[in-house]
């Protein structure tokens, strides 16, 4: 629970009451690896903060081809958030690449929250908007970047994932040929 509450408290500290109030919706669930927790078509129930393992986001291409659109690992939030917070159908699928530990909360508990206390509110638009910077960074390298470019923003940005994501995944995400990826990860210096 610490864990997360360090999460919540770099974006936005709470008072105790409202810490309490966001600690008790929170309870853990564990899944084996390469479970999908939340397929294309369901509704995301819950919110995840990650307290071991690895997943990701990811949605099916023309051909069942698929394209891994965010990571996430220990210590950071999870699930598929606009399916979360509109409650529509999900577009994407979430699953597990490890065995994966989470504290996970429920839509109405979270509503709930965000209603009863305004301090909740506003870090749920906080964390949100900085997930959409985040995405929209990525999106932009995404458009102007070469494949280069992109595995040393990778490189800088988080080095830690070669050593937790299969590099197929990685190669995915930047939208790039896995033999591409290797050839650049044989010639670059990390």
């Amino acid at each position: 629970m610490q864990m997360l509450r360090s999460a919540i408290d770099a974006v936005l500290p709470f008072p105790e009451e409202e810490w309490e109030a966001m600690a008790a919706c929170w309870h853990p669930v564990s899944y084996r690896r390469k479970t999908v927790i939340t397929a294309a078509g369901d509704v995301e129930r819950y919110a995840y903060f990650v307290t071991e393992g690895v997943q990701r986001a990811f949605c099916l291409a023309e051909g069942d081809r698929d394209a891994t659109l965010v990571f996430s690992y220990t210590g950071s939030f999870a699930g598929i958030i606009d399916s979360f917070f509109l409650q529509q159908p999900s577009r994407y699928y979430f699953e597990t690449l490890t065995h994966s530990a989470f504290l996970r909360a429920s839509y109405a508990d979270i509503r709930r929250l965000m209603d009863t206390y305004p301090l909740i509110a506003r870090w749920v638009h906080l964390s949100t908007m900085y997930a959409m910077a985040g995405m929209m960074e990525r999106h932009i390298e995404a458009l102007t970047l070469g494949a280069e470019q992109k595995f040393r923003r990778l490189l800088t940005r988080s080095p830690h994932v070669l050593q937790l994501i299969p590099h197929k995944y990685l190669a995915s995400y930047l939208g790039i040929d896995p033999a591409t990826f290797s050839k650049l990860l044989g010639s670059t210096r990390l």
